[in-house]
């Protein structure tokens, strides 16, 4: 039976021996790649071997952002993501991911010893890691993966909605959503526009990925809220919050009744170049106030550099407003660049855990809003068969910017 089988075998090696041949193939091309992955991150970018590279925690984080970036650059239109690119982002996630099962912390545990009881420290994964890492693969599947409810793959098959060629005299004469979107694939709806079952489901998915991007928003911020403000950073502010944010701001924060809406509505938000400076000055203002309230605390002279007259619960207070703008902004205006401090403090971090997390939330915010603004095309073209005159109006109804809305308590 054995000498059957054999010869059964070498009958047919164009089946089960290509298959195998295959299958090795397979494995060695992707064994060769996670050597090179990790051979980089342990030379931290510096392929010289000088040891001139960055530190692990920023090439990971490098890592991280750069796999996004080629697996999710081309995606341009509402559409299943293809296998293979599919297959390679879980792959190679989980590759940078596993290293975060080796940063551990040490916990008591019981245990019980020839019947004694005994109180021993054991090892686990570290807390912000165990309950952020799952919670982010979540959120991976709920934009990506097959079989959720609301990700990229319930938009594979035929829908009411498709996009133009670039030769479509059509799409040609059709009003872009905005005119930075040129490059973007034209969205074509029916003459008379959607259905209202088309609708409906749009605007789900919508609310779905929607509330993908609060979780990733949230989480994001409270890790960069974690990372230390580097020296370096605080080297370059000045010395009060007035100087930093301008006489205007820092009367309106500092004024007795305080409406964040109000404030907003007084501030020219019209670029993000103008968002991105309205966060610097408020962040700088931030860190300074924190830097003398502890300055006041700590100081038995009173004649720290960082010290000054106003009193701790008022510098609190203005501190706390601040830090509720700055979350008001970050969710009410998300995929602007980063700021100067979120910048410095993700160079300067060495936390290999915050780095993981802090990149692995980036990006997945940065591809819900991807999602959001590709959804919201599809909608102004669709108004625009409705009623081309107030087109501008429905679509600043239904801005992600106006649909992200945070309450002033600053909470999420």
């Amino acid at each position: 039976m054995v000498r059957a089988a054999e010869e059964e075998q070498n009958e047919s090696p164009g089946s089960s021996g290509g298959e195998c041949t295959t299958n090795n193939d397979n494995k060695s091309s992707e064994m060769e790649m996670m050597k090179e992955k990790f051979g980089k991150l342990l030379l931290g970018e510096d392929m010289s071997g000088g040891g001139k590279g960055v530190s692990s925690a920023m090439a990971l984080s490098n890592a991280i952002t750069n796999l996004a970036a080629s697996v999710f650059g081309e995606q341009s239109r509402l559409e299943p993501m293809p296998p293979e690119r599919q297959a390679r982002w879980r792959r190679e996630m989980d590759w940078l991911l596993s290293v975060t099962d080796y940063i551990v912390e040490f916990v008591p545990s019981k245990q019980n010893t020839n019947g004694v009881d005994m109180e021993v420290m054991v090892t686990r994964q570290r807390s912000d890691l165990h309950m952020n890492i799952p919670a982010l693969r979540k959120l991976d599947a709920m934009l990506i993966c097959v079989g959720e409810q609301e990700c990229l793959d319930n938009f594979k098959g035929d829908h009411e909605f498709t996009y133009a060629s670039k030769n479509d005299n059509e799409a040609k004469s059709m009003k872009k959503r905005e005119e930075d979107k040129w490059w973007l694939p034209t969205p074509k709806v029916p003459p008379d526009g959607l259905s209202d079952a088309t609708r409906k489901w749009l605007q789900f998915q919508k609310d779905s990925v929607h509330q993908v991007l609060k979780a990733a928003l949230a989480i994001n911020a409270q890790i960069l809220m974690e990372m230390e403000v580097p020296e370096s950073y605080t080297e370059t502010l000045p010395k009060n919050g007035r100087a930093s944010l301008g006489d205007f701001i820092y009367k309106s924060i500092t004024d007795e009744h305080f409406d964040p809406d109000h404030f907003l509505s007084t501030m020219d938000m019209t670029t993000d170049h103008k968002i991105v400076d309205l966060k610097n000055r408020i962040e700088a203002s931030v860190v300074i106030w924190k830097r003398k309230m502890t300055a006041k605390m700590s100081a038995k002279d009173g004649k720290s550099s960082w010290s000054s007259g106003v009193s701790l619960e008022k510098r609190e207070q203005f501190g706390d407003r601040a830090e509720t703008m700055l979350l008001i902004l970050k969710q009410r205006y998300p995929g602007i660049p980063q700021t100067i401090l979120e910048i410095s403090k993700i160079e300067h971090n060495r936390d290999v855990g915050h780095a993981v997390l802090e990149s692995y939330s980036r990006i997945l915010e940065s591809l819900a809003h991807k999602v959001l603004s590709r959804i919201e095309d599809i909608q102004h073209a669709d108004a625009l068969t409705q009623s081309p005159s107030s087109s501008s109006r429905s679509l600043k109804m239904n801005s992600i910017r106006d649909s992200v809305r945070l309450s002033t308590s600053g909470k999420y």
